[in-house]
């Protein structure tokens, strides 16, 4: 047997290593191995839903961390590359039988007494509102008059018979609330300077993403998890469902200033709020799924100082095409009003750094109005909390709050060129939700989980990194379809290539039957802007070609 020879100074060498190595490493057995007391690593649960869980709370700590709003709102979205599958919640699209669901997925308890809480009868003294009642009903009689009886709108719109009768139904019940909303400003402001402050956004874009738990999982995900045997304990686990809902106020009113609270946190915690269950696949009831990026946009872009809302206006010509059968208008409403204050808020909430896994420090007002012109419906919705999905389904103490004044008439109608039956009461509520005042929130940190220096993408310095997050941020919630779209399985493929597996031999031209997935692909998992050679930093032959990406 041949020896290996050893060359002297490789020997040197190697021996200085082993007697450095083995110092330090008596060091380190000093320092670390050995501490008084004891100091012993956290015993971890290694189950599936256990690590499931870590990871989740792990996502939902980088998002708390970061600094800005957008980048917030774009880590939600960083998981998919072609989006979420999410449940799509239209503001005028509202099922039967729906407002279980409504309630459930926003955890609000829904006040069933009709009526404004007594907080309103303290905003305005009674004898001031009559006042004013009096001082604009004849502007008011004027303005329904215009609308409903003077003015030829027939011949400004251009339509189809069956389409005609609803755009005319839509443009008088809008252009009613603008005049009455003009109206009120101007009567009201000299008494109330908050209203000249406030800003009036016409027709926002006001949407709304949150994961919602306690859901049933759907037949084909159940039968997918029974497969695979260390899924198959956790098959009937409920799941986090993803929602998007879009809504389409007439108009809003927003203020630099919160509105004040009317409940604190504690007392939302009351036992007494009670959340109805519907644990069922929404789709039981006619929804829909759709992947889209989840997109929280409060009417308008963060960096507004008006980032407070104070009430919107909403549409219910909806319900003039429901079915009569279903006998439930107020029902309808109701889940109108929920979905669309909660959203609203929700994204308000998201531009003050918090998110669907990040829970409200202080709660969050607003006032919803649903109006075709001349039925009317108020409602007062706050904000306790946000924590509605999966690992807080259950064990989330606090509830969302909505009060209602119920279905109420502004007039009877029109007769003979003249108004008949003008309701004071809708006057007086309205003349309330106007004259409750937005109050700076004392020894509150409004932003807590957002940045000192940088709190918004118009705060960072450097300016190429400033400039990138801007575009990719407005790209990413444009939500406009990849260059390349998803792949579709057909359904004669899930039959005999899926299903039962008679199509072995067919050769597989799909990236599918490869076991790639879509929905493991990441936001960022695609190729960096190409610089061209004449371009680059470091000149024609650098090897840096590709441009730099800053995503959260």
């Amino acid at each position: 047997m041949s020896l290996m020879r050893v060359n002297p100074r490789s020997y040197v060498r190697l021996s200085t290593i082993f007697r450095e190595g083995k110092r330090l490493h008596s060091v380190v057995a000093k320092e670390v191995e050995y501490s008084d007391p004891p100091q012993y690593p956290p015993i971890l649960d290694l189950s599936l839903k256990a690590k499931e869980k870590r990871r989740h709370e792990s996502w939902h700590e980088e998002i708390k961390k970061l600094n800005t709003v957008e980048e917030k709102l774009m880590k939600i979205n960083m998981p998919r590359y072609y989006g979420w599958k999410s449940l799509m919640l239209f503001e005028h699209l509202i099922p039967y039988n729906s407002e279980s669901l409504a309630q459930f997925i926003t955890r609000t308890h829904l006040i069933q007494e009709p009526g404004l809480p007594k907080y309103y009868d303290r905003v305005m003294a009674p004898e001031k509102i009559e006042e004013i009642v009096q001082r604009i009903k004849k502007q008011i009689e004027e303005t329904i008059l215009l609308e409903y009886n003077y003015r030829k709108r027939e011949q400004e719109i251009e339509a189809v018979d069956e389409k005609k009768s609803e755009l005319l139904n839509n443009a008088r019940t809008e252009a009613l609330v603008r005049q009455i909303n003009r109206i009120l400003l101007a009567t009201l402001a000299s008494d109330l300077p908050h209203l000249l402050e406030a800003q009036i956004d016409d027709e926002p874009r006001v949407e709304a993403f949150w994961f919602a738990g306690g859901i049933e999982p759907p037949k084909a995900v159940r039968k997918f998890k029974e497969s695979v045997p260390w899924l198959k304990d956790y098959a009937n686990d409920p799941l986090s469902t993803k929602i998007q809902y879009k809504g389409e106020p007439i108009l809003q009113l927003r203020h630099d200033l919160p509105l004040k609270e009317i409940v604190s946190l504690s007392e939302s915690e009351n036992p007494v709020f009670t959340v109805p269950e519907f644990r069922f696949d929404p789709r039981v009831l006619g929804y829909e799924f759709k992947y889209v990026h989840g997109t929280n946009i409060p009417g308008f872009w963060p960096g507004d100082p008006s980032e407070f809302g104070l009430m919107s206006y909403h549409n219910r010509n909806h319900l003039d095409k429901r079915s009569v059968k279903f006998k439930d208008d107020e029902d309808a409403l109701n889940v109108q009003a929920i979905y669309a204050s909660y959203s609203w808020l929700l994204s308000q909430a998201c531009y003050q750094g918090f998110s669907t896994f990040t829970d409200l420090t202080y709660p969050l007002l607003t006032q919803t109005v649903i109006t075709n012109g001349q039925s009317w419906s108020l409602y007062a919705y706050q904000l306790n909390t946000t924590l509605v999905n999966s690992e807080h389904a259950d064990t989330n103490p606090r509830k969302n709050l909505c009060w209602t004044s119920g279905s109420m008439k502004l007039f009877e109608g029109i007769e003979d060129g003249k108004l008949v039956g003008l309701n004071d009461d809708v006057l007086k509520t309205l003349i309330k939700f106007y004259a409750n005042v937005p109050q700076k929130r004392e020894g509150v940190n409004m932003k807590p989980y957002l940045g000192t220096s940088e709190q918004k993408i118009a705060d960072i310095t450097d300016p190429e990194r400033r400039a990138w997050l801007e575009k990719y941020f407005k790209h990413m919630y444009s939500n406009r379809p990849r260059h390349f779209l998803r792949e579709e399985i057909d359904h004669w493929e899930k039959i005999y290539k899926i299903d039962f597996k008679t199509r072995f031999m067919d050769k597989k031209l799909t990236k599918w039957e490869h076991g790639y997935r879509h929905s493991a692909r990441k936001y960022d998992d695609h190729l960096p802007t190409y610089i061209p050679k004449c371009l680059r930093p470091g000149g024609p032959k650098s090897r840096n070609k590709w441009a730099k990406t800053y995503y959260p």
